[in-house]
């Protein structure tokens, strides 16, 4: 039995070969465009890395001529560094002064006692003062541990929880504030206070109280009555002013002056403690409006005798009428009625909030330091439907945290000290940045002899830029070499390429050959190098060869043909030398006004970055090499998804064509075997 062939399948008659061999003839175009489409992006690489390189030797240039250029740095440098260490700004003068420690600025550092194992922390608000900054936490309850990480959270850099180990696993815990200076004490409020005290690590105390305010006879009228506001409005009177069980009372229209002893005002640090709270009440001068405006004569009246009433006559007398009748007194609300006066006369308000209407009022707090010369407190409540009561005042040394104090304090607030020039300073903090100018203190430690601060130029800061800049400005002109000419030993020159990098540049190289947008470049490169430039008449440095940075700075007096491709080298001898005695010359050099008018307008800088902006700037010359390519990229594309949509088209109609055939012959040759057959059985018969 003849076997069976499927057309396309069993490829009898070698049609999927002939196809093939067809295709590939009609594929060369497809391959000469995917050929050409390569051809583009690989141009398209080269110049994006010709771009990166050009911008990255304009952004080292713009460095050593602008405003930030490393030639105006300075180095400051101390002699005792372990106790102070100074930075200093671009404008800082070049000098030598001496500074002595005495003392670091400190911070309130608290420690408990001893924690028991698995020790609760109480539920509660958490409130915690330093400085000016508060913390205050509603904790649930729970592990101290956690306490702690939920504290520090909200603390930043305010104040600051641990856990100290200190005997058999048990630990103590420790409260800092993160403010220094003499001025942020740490202080506990609300149940922050509770939980100190209960773990020992503060304790009330007992310090010198003094208070006054307590008896009617202190009590004195006001020097200085306020100007009647209305006419017939009462004046302000001490007359009415009570002592209660609260404090002095003191009705509408009331005011009193009470004099602070001056065993108190004398101590700055003091601080007077007291109440103040207030009441809306009926207001005044609506019944005083209800009484009459003018003079009124009584009723004549009568006499009465048993059952016998007799009516005496109307008076005849007439009272005389005013021409003008008074207004209405209008109502005074004002919140300004509390004052701190001083012996000379003088009066500083002392705000009242709304707190002063809440249960049990607003607490205020004087400190002496900020009221020098205080003599009295004075309340002038010239409002007509309010009153208000002053609490007794005490006074408390502000030292002792308002009556409380460390058991276990690791540190205590306090302001650092220095003396400067043997001038004695203090501030809050260890950074101080207003003594010298454009120059920070930073202070450590005490000192053990006097520290000499020195501020010098930073000539490393400016070598390692020019080191820089002439790193970038050879790999801009390998780069330019590598695709504008076909040598190969330009990329062998290149010890610095990795053996995947010299493969890279083997398929750039002689690229662009010919191009002259990288010539001319190079060229203006090379011409902007080899300049002079005379910022002065007396200019010293003038050339960039001078400072040691030329293509033959080191003196090579062979042959070389590396020599010849303009890359830049550095004599460090001569760089050192330089650095340390023409710094601002060298700085000229690379940008300085020409014309007056303070804008930079000349330079190796200034002209390196005006030459590469025009390469690499939007819009610039590579990128409209890179449009173009872009618009040729896309064709090509277009170009190869068309030729594909055909070749397919092709291919389907030649295996269609040819498997008909295949059919054909696979049916002629079937009746060929069944005729061979049928002339085989007759002979036999």
């Amino acid at each position: 039995m003849a076997g069976i062939s499927i057309p396309g399948v069993s490829d009898k008659y070698k049609t999927n070969d002939l196809v093939e061999n067809l295709m590939k003839v009609e594929r060369i175009p497809l391959t000469r465009e995917q050929e050409t489409l390569e051809k583009y992006k690989h141009q398209q690489e080269s110049w994006r890395a010709v771009n990166q390189k050009m911008a990255s030797l304009r952004d080292s240039v713009k460095t050593l001529y602008s405003f930030d250029n490393p030639f105006n740095n300075k180095l400051a440098s101390s002699t005792q560094d372990y106790a102070i260490t100074a930075s200093a700004g671009r404008e800082a003068a070049y000098e030598s002064f001496k500074i002595d420690v005495i003392q670091t600025a400190t911070s309130d550092r608290f420690l408990s006692t001893e924690l028991e194992k698995g020790q609760k922390v109480p539920a509660g608000t958490y409130t915690y003062k330093t400085g000016d900054k508060t913390v205050s936490m509603k904790w649930k309850g729970g592990k101290v541990e956690d306490f702690v990480t939920s504290l520090n959270k909200r603390g930043k850099d305010t104040i600051k929880a641990s856990l100290i180990g200190v005997n058999r696993g048990n630990k103590a815990l420790l409260i800092e504030s993160l403010k220094t200076g003499s001025e942020s004490h740490l202080i506990f409020e609300d149940d922050a206070l509770n939980f100190a005290i209960d773990t020992k690590m503060i304790q009330k105390v007992e310090g010198e109280k003094a208070t006054f305010g307590t008896t009617a006879a202190e009590v004195k009228g006001l020097a200085s009555l306020p100007p009647q506001e209305q006419e017939g409005m009462p004046l302000v009177d001490h007359s009415k002013v009570k002592l209660t069980q609260n404090g002095f009372f003191v009705p509408e229209r009331g005011g009193f002056s009470l004099a602070v002893p001056k065993s108190v005002s004398a101590d700055d640090s003091k601080t007077l403690f007291f109440t103040v709270s207030a009441k809306d009440t009926e207001d005044i001068t609506v019944k005083l409006n209800e009484q009459p405006q003018e003079p009124v004569l009584p009723a004549p009246g009568n006499v009465t005798f048993k059952s016998l009433t007799l009516d005496n006559n109307p008076s005849s007398f007439e009272l005389p009428q005013s021409d003008k009748p008074r207004e209405p007194l209008q109502a005074v609300k004002t919140d300004s009625v509390l004052y701190a006066k001083f012996a000379d006369g003088t009066e500083k308000e002392i705000p009242l909030s709304t707190a002063v209407f809440n249960e049990g009022g607003q607490k205020i707090a004087l400190s002496l330091k900020e009221y020098p010369g205080l003599a009295s407190i004075e309340l002038k409540n010239t409002n007509t439907g309010r009153t208000y009561t002053i609490s007794k005042i005490e006074s408390y040394d502000a030292n002792t945290d308002l009556g409380y104090t460390p058991l276990n304090a690791v540190s205590s607030a306090g302001d650092a000290i220095i003396k400067y020039e043997g001038i004695t300073i203090t501030r809050p903090t260890n950074k101080i940045d207003d003594v010298i100018p454009h120059v920070t203190l930073d202070l450590h430690d005490k000192t053990d002899k006097t520290a000499t601060i020195k501020i010098e130029p930073d000539t490393e800061s400016a070598k390692d830029a020019l080191i820089n800049f002439v790193g970038k400005y050879n790999q801009t002109i390998a780069e330019i070499n590598i695709l504008s000419q076909n040598k190969g030993e330009l990329i062998s020159e290149l010890d610095y390429l990795s053996a995947d990098e010299k493969e890279e540049y083997k398929k750039k190289l002689g690229l662009f050959f010919g191009d002259m947008s990288l010539t001319n470049v190079k060229a203006q490169m090379q011409q902007i190098i080899a300049g002079t430039y005379n910022s002065t008449e007396n200019s010293v440095i003038t050339m960039l060869s001078q400072i040691g940075i030329s293509t033959n700075a080191t003196s090579y007096s062979g042959y070389n043909p590396s020599k010849m491709r303009g890359y830049l080298e550095i004599n460090e001898k001569v760089l050192d030398q330089n650095l340390a005695e023409n710094l601002d010359e060298i700085k000229k050099i690379f940008g300085y006004d020409s014309d007056g008018d303070l804008i930079v307008d000349t330079g190796i800088g200034y002209l390196m970055d005006k030459q590469l902006t025009a390469y690499v700037q939007s819009g610039g010359i590579l990128a409209i090499k890179n449009s173009t390519l872009d618009k040729q990229i896309k064709a090509s594309e277009s170009k190869i998804s068309k030729l594909e949509t055909q070749l397919d088209t092709k291919e389907a109609q030649l295996r269609q064509k040819y498997g008909q055939m295949e059919s054909t012959l696979n049916s002629l040759e079937g009746q060929q075997n069944a005729i061979n057959n049928f002339n085989r059985q007759n002979s036999r018969n």
